[in-house]
């Protein structure tokens, strides 16, 4: 190898040339690839951006679609008033208690079906008035097409279903309940409701309510009669006044109101409820023996008090039942309950009854009945506008809360009708509250 730069010889071959780099090669190469990068930087930026503006594009999508999610839940909120569904238990657990039951796996039942036929009432009501709502209401959920009238009549045809056979679950009686009040909804809504009978149809509801829940109790409604009366009374008053809540009205469906519910809470504080007077040496159910009382004159020792002189209750003078019997005298005039139930007179008992007053409760809730609708009722009177008129409907329509709680206490001072009634009074807080926010009317 001789000095000749980059060729190198080789023998039998011709000479290779090896090139020399240049020093300029890596700067070029440096230089290229920094342009390309800075050309890459923007178009980096670009897709960054785009990345950007399609995760805010997401977030937007799941933000409307969470508010479309909403405004369909408060729509079905406002067509099912849920304020007003708190106003149905109270009417099952003052049945049970009406007849000494003890709430129990078949009142929640009937509780269910209550609530079930109650929201199918109220879904088929929007159904039926959605041409008279477009004119007088258009906000409601039909007429503004935030729910259709499609899905209101399934909803409503589904809710009466499950109500029967929630009913089904809870017995034969309660059945036989629960079909003629599902009946009478339906009337009502379809048929009767711009009738005079309306108002009778809503109250008979009510208080075939309430009988659903003593029939699902204890399998009879009898002694229920009475506590369901006193609640169809007051569920007339406020469907009389509801009826003038969408125009000019006058004073006398408020006033009527108003005195309807001075002549409830008076029978709720005022009448006691009678009971008879033990057999004399009468042993309770709880094993404990009475003493004798005095004999009346014209009235053998050991005779049934007001049967008159020698007249015995099927036994000897002196027979004192056992814890075992009951104490069912058998006599004709006091016809009684059953094994292990403290008699209660019939409505025609004379002599040897004794007086007992509601528990202190009972008139407690009476009143607190009573200061839910007499302000706005009277505000209704003077001013019988439509705003004012759907307040007092709407304390109409919560007051029932309360008068349930005061039957409740009313129907006994046992542990489990305080327990109960004080259960459905703290309803009634909930139930204004919630109303703030979804119109209960």
């Amino acid at each position: 190898m001789s000095g000749n730069g980059g060729v190198r010889e080789v023998p039998g071959r011709a000479a290779a040339v090896t090139p020399v780099p240049s020093p300029y090669a890596a700067q070029e190469t440096g230089a290229s690839d920094g342009l390309r990068g800075v050309a890459d930087g923007p178009r980096g930026v670009a897709d960054g951006s785009k990345g950007v503006a399609d995760g805010s594009k997401g977030v937007a999508d799941a933000a409307s679609e969470g508010k479309r999610a909403r405004a369909r839940l408060r729509a079905w909120a406002e067509l099912l008033r849920l304020p007003a569904l708190f106003t149905v238990p109270g009417d099952a657990l003052a049945g049970a208690t009406a007849l000494a039951a003890r709430p129990d796996r078949r009142t929640l039942l009937a509780i269910g079906s209550s609530l079930c036929l109650y929201e199918a009432g109220m879904v088929l009501n929007d159904w039926a008035d959605r041409a008279e709502d477009a004119a007088e209401r258009p906000h409601r959920p039909l007429p503004s097409g935030r729910v259709s009238p499609t899905a209101a009549f399934t909803a409503a045809c589904g809710l009466t279903a499950a109500g029967l056979a929630l009913a089904t679950r809870a017995g034969r009686p309660a059945l036989a309940v629960a079909a003629p009040l599902a009946a009478t909804v339906w009337s009502y809504d379809l048929a009767l409701k711009h009738t005079p009978a309306g108002p009778i149809a809503m109250s008979a509801a009510r208080g075939l309510d309430l009988l659903l829940g003593a029939a699902a109790g204890a399998g009879r409604v009898r002694p229920a009669l009475p506590s369901a009366a006193l609640l169809a009374t007051h569920t007339l008053a406020v469907t009389t006044l509801s009826r003038q809540e969408t125009r000019e009205g006058t004073p006398t469906a408020a006033l009527a109101a108003l005195a309807t519910t001075g002549v409830l809470t008076l029978t709720c504080v005022v009448r006691s409820r009678r009971t008879p007077c033990p057999p004399p040496n009468h042993r309770s159910p709880d094993g404990r023996t009475r003493p004798a009382r005095p004999a009346r004159p014209g009235q053998g020792a050991g005779s049934w008090p007001g049967s008159g002189p020698g007249r015995q209750p099927g036994r000897g003078s002196g027979w004192q039942p056992g814890p075992e019997s009951g104490w069912q005298p058998g006599t004709a005039m006091e016809r009684q309950p059953g094994p292990g139930r403290h008699p209660q007179a019939g409505a025609g008992a004379g002599a040897g009854t004794a007086y007992r007053s509601p528990a202190p409760l009972a008139a407690a809730l009476a009143v607190a009945y009573a200061t839910t609708t007499t302000r706005a009722y009277l505000h209704a009177s003077l001013n019988p506008s439509p705003p004012l008129t759907q307040q007092a409907v709407g304390a109409g329509i919560r007051a029932t809360i309360p008068l349930q709680a005061a039957l409740i206490a009313r129907s006994g001072s046992t542990a489990t009708a305080t327990a109960t009634a004080l259960l459905t009074a703290a309803l009634a807080p909930v139930a204004r509250r919630l109303a703030r926010r979804v119109s209960i009317t």
